[in-house]
């Protein structure tokens, strides 16, 4: 079992922001287990809170940008990637303004204080996305593409083609997050010429100096051109090298640029929110055709999570017939509403009930189209959790059990006759002082049909 990560120490940087040319405090924070990658503008009133959630990206401008009733996140990527390369869950990002500040264009200064700051395991397990068929997505305007297939590991490459004698075609390949830190972290964002100018023209890039971004001549310099840029970056002299980039920056890379794609695919991906298990070839990439592949996976995530269906071997011995259950709980027919359980453990319980047409409750709900009551399902799945609850003290039969709390409960599908109803309940929270916190889900014909979130306490007979 691998378990969750988030930081040991909250840590601290200031910098400038791209586009905004604002000053900016950002500090990492550890966060709670199942917390994520979370945004918060410190600088707002209420301190708004914004999930790095791919359904919260509103534009892809010159970065990943999200927005969350009103309040802004801009070019999330470069922070979001080293969360990902330095195999952290949980992170809280405080920000002063809405843009985290640029650095040198790469993730290596996040990286670098993520490290100083000290990485802790969590007691939760870190939870997968296992990739079992090609999922892909097409953005027909530009011809990019993006697609994940089945792999042991997390896998990326890039293949980046802008049809530019300049830049050529670059590939590069993160065979696993350990590569991240030494191969990919410190690829800075690049730009080429023609870019550039609409950018300055628009009052883009304030923040941008010839420090954080590789700039490609495409083109001739006009000197009106150059002049801007002179202006811009506050520079006296500007030349092109012989391979093509403004004489500022040395490459880390012959491939650089392929590789700070890459990077930004890894960062744009972390907005699906779980762990892929598969590998990502992205061909082209783009932030706009990586959040769409994000939100089509998240969706795909979801869809599966909620329909997953735990197997088991209704065939198989039990560990409690109906004569054990009613050892321990204190229900009896027609109220009693499990049959058996196949799974007990410290931290979950899996039962079962039979639903058949001589159902006492069928009589009146309803005679000519029977359907079992929710509140009785939710009933079921509290019965179910009483014998985990109730597993933990030495004599079962002299407790009763009490809902204190019922949350979140959504019913799917009916409930007919004939049906045979899966229940499985997991704790939330560990046990303590007979108070059970679980999760309960309901199963029936291959679907989920019933879920809620169930508090129960357990309490000696008077």
């Amino acid at each position: 079992m691998v378990k969750q990560t988030t930081i040991k120490n909250e840590i601290s940087l200031t910098g400038v922001g791209l586009h905004t040319g604002k000053e900016v405090k950002m500090t990492f924070k550890p966060a709670p287990v199942n917390n994520g990658f979370t945004f918060v503008r410190v600088d707002l009133e209420g301190q708004p809170i914004i999930e790095a959630d791919a359904n919260y990206v509103v534009n892809t401008q010159r970065g990943t940008n999200l927005e969350k009733l009103g309040v802004k996140i801009q070019t999330s990527e470069h922070v979001l990637a080293a969360f990902v390369g330095c195999d952290l869950d949980n992170v809280i990002v405080e920000l002063n303004a809405s843009e985290p500040p640029i650095m040198d264009g790469s993730s290596k200064y996040f990286v670098e204080a993520i490290e100083k700051a000290g990485i802790v395991e969590q007691e939760a397990e870190r939870k997968y996305y296992v990739v079992k068929e090609v999922i892909s997505f097409t953005d027909e305007a530009t011809g990019s593409e993006i697609l994940v297939m089945p792999s042991d590991d997390y896998q990326v490459t890039a293949m980046v083609d802008f049809g530019t004698k300049v830049l050529g075609t670059q590939n590069a390949t993160m065979k696993s997050i350990a590569d991240f830190k030494k191969e990919i972290a410190n690829a800075r964002t690049f730009s080429f010429l023609h870019e550039l100018e609409s950018l300055l023209e628009n009052g883009l890039i304030r923040g941008g100096d010839l420090n954080n971004a590789i700039v490609y001549v495409d083109k001739e310099i006009s000197e009106s051109t150059m002049e801007n840029l002179k202006v811009a970056f506050g520079k006296e002299k500007i030349s092109v090298k012989p391979n093509g980039i403004l004489d500022n920056l040395t490459l880390h890379y012959p491939n650089e640029a392929a590789r700070h794609k890459l990077l930004d695919v890894v960062g744009d991906l972390a907005l699906i929110g779980t762990r892929i298990k598969g590998k990502v070839i992205a061909n082209k990439p783009g932030h706009f055709v990586n959040t769409q592949f994000a939100k089509k996976m998240a969706k795909i995530i979801k869809i599966e999570q909620r329909n997953h269906v735990p197997v088991y071997d209704l065939n198989q011995e039990p560990l409690m017939d109906v004569n054990k259950i009613m050892t321990m709980l204190p229900h009896r027919p027609p109220f009693l509403l499990i049959d058996k359980i196949f799974e007990l453990s410290d931290t979950h319980v899996v039962g079962l009930k039979n639903v058949t047409m001589n159902e006492p409750f069928f009589v009146g709900h309803f005679p000519d189209a029977p359907v079992m009551p929710g509140v009785l399902i939710v009933e079921a799945m509290a019965q179910c959790g009483g014998i985990l609850v109730l597993s933990t003290v030495p004599d079962p039969d002299n407790y009763l059990t009490f809902f204190m709390k019922i949350d979140n409960v959504k019913f799917k599908h009916k409930v007919l006759p004939g049906d045979t109803l899966i229940f499985k309940c997991d704790l939330i929270t560990p046990i303590r002082r007979g108070i059970c916190h679980m999760q309960a889900n309901a199963y029936a014909n291959g679907k989920l049909v019933a879920e809620a979130e169930l508090m129960a306490q357990i309490a000696k007979k008077q």
